[in-house]
């Protein structure tokens, strides 16, 4: 079958999506990934085969062209419509049709360059399935076009789903001529261009590819999952000679991710104190920081070693610990491992990931804003001192690698295909 992936340019999110496309290509299916043209280079770097759709746009845009209130305010945990996911006592619908408004606006803003491209392609090139991710609600507007079978990928926590369940039902309540509902008005609009009336599965799809395990995962009621095993990819990677050995004492990992300094303005910790906390500790420290951080720090305690990037799937697999941004690649490459978390949150869905590790009992979380050298170093001694976290961390391992993997998931979604594939809509 033939089988295309809308993706908006965003590095981070795109690379959770690779292995699911290895997989159907390997398995003998054509694949394309269709995204702006600015991005193509990043899609044929992980061996796919990119088609540029849209206008060009400018990836490096720096953020510091923009109000910094602004660059904070989309970075601080989950915006609405979506934050209902996180806090249910939130739901209210003036709330969310208000959110679902601005949500909309923002959405249209990322798929409206994307669109009569990637329906122009999709004509010609008849895909049976579109994968998507949440971001890109132009894929569902392709595949409704020409009758394909369309699921979203997600690269992390289904709060899209969530919130929509919870909207929908409020929606509900409403008395006939209050149940406004933006998205829905503006996927119908193209919908309709198209040859085509609005259904629901525009938002949330035919059905959703989940690559988390349930115990860390939130769930849409209604909606149709088809989970498997997290597989990652960062892209090109070379391990380097000090990981060849098993470590001389207990490793433990420090990764805030790259989005901070490669899309944001820094981290959201003070590195140096950090560091120095974990000075006195019997422990090597493998951290993950920027260049232009490193610099910055100048002299670090003599149990870290500092590199600007390493694979983390090699790293995983040696370490006693991590301390990360709960991001949901990072979290996801170290839960393949026994490997306790202590996860250091603020940004979109990293709040609902670190929850959902405590609760678990494989790890401890703290907010940015609580982070302090004595603080960290307290929890970090804890998990490693106290049997309980790897227990559970190995439960979580456990639990993840019970899944499909990509490769024997690709049948299922054959069988899904034939069942929700239409004849075109239109010629």
């Amino acid at each position: 079958m033939r089988v295309l992936l809308a993706v908006n340019p965003h590095k981070s999110v795109f690379q959770y999506l690779v292995p699911m496309m290895w997989a159907l290509r390997t398995a003998g299916h054509e694949v394309r990934v269709a995204s702006q043209p600015s991005f193509a280079e990043t899609i044929t770097q992980a061996g796919l085969t990119a088609v540029p759709v849209g206008r060009r746009r400018n990836l490096d845009r720096p953020l510091d062209l923009l109000d910094p209130s602004v660059v904070a305010e989309s970075r601080r945990g989950l915006p609405r419509p979506w934050d209902v996911a996180a806090d249910p006592s939130l739901a209210d619908w003036e709330y969310l049709a208000e959110g679902y408004a601005l949500a909309t606006d923002s959405l249209r803003e990322e798929n409206f360059p994307l669109v009569n491209d990637l329906v122009e392609f999709a004509r010609q090139w008849r895909p049976d399935l579109v994968l998507w991710d949440p971001f890109t609600c132009a894929g569902a507007i392709a595949a409704k076009a020409v009758g394909a079978a369309h699921a979203r990928l997600l690269f992390g926590v289904d709060v899209f789903g969530v919130a929509r369940a919870e909207f929908l039902r409020l929606k509900e309540e409403q008395p006939e001529g209050e149940r406004v509902d933006p998205l829905a008005d503006w996927l119908g609009s193209y919908a309709r261009r198209y040859g085509g009336e609005f259904t629901e599965d525009m938002v949330t799809g035919h059905f959703t590819v989940d690559q988390f395990p349930r115990s860390i995962q939130l769930e849409a009621p209604g909606l149709h999952y088809e989970r498997m095993q997290w597989v990652g990819y960062g892209g090109p990677a070379v391990v380097p000679r000090w990981l060849w050995e098993k470590p001389a004492r207990p490793r433990v990992a420090l990764t805030m991710g790259l989005s901070a300094t490669d899309v944001f303005n820094g981290y959201t910790i003070d590195t140096s104190e950090v560091l120095d906390s974990l000075a006195g500790l019997d422990v090597e420290v493998v951290a993950t920081v920027a260049a232009a951080e490193q610099e910055r720090l100048g002299r670090v305690p003599s149990n870290v070693r500092m590199v600007p990037y390493v694979p983390m799937h090699v790293l995983a697999e040696r370490c006693s610990a991590v301390i990360h941004h709960a991001g949901a690649a990072t979290l996801a490459t170290f839960a393949r491992h026994p490997v306790p978390h202590l996860s250091l949150h603020y940004h979109f869905d990293q709040p609902v990931l670190a929850r959902k590790l405590t609760e678990h009992g494989a790890g401890l979380d703290l907010h940015t804003s609580e982070v302090t050298g004595p603080l960290l170093r307290e929890r970090l001694v804890r998990l490693l001192e106290e049997p309980s976290f790897a227990r559970r961390a190995a439960d979580l391992r456990d639990e993840l690698w019970a899944l499909p993997t990509p490769n024997e998931l690709v049948g299922r979604l054959e069988e899904l295909t034939a069942r929700f594939r239409t004849p075109a809509l239109a010629a």
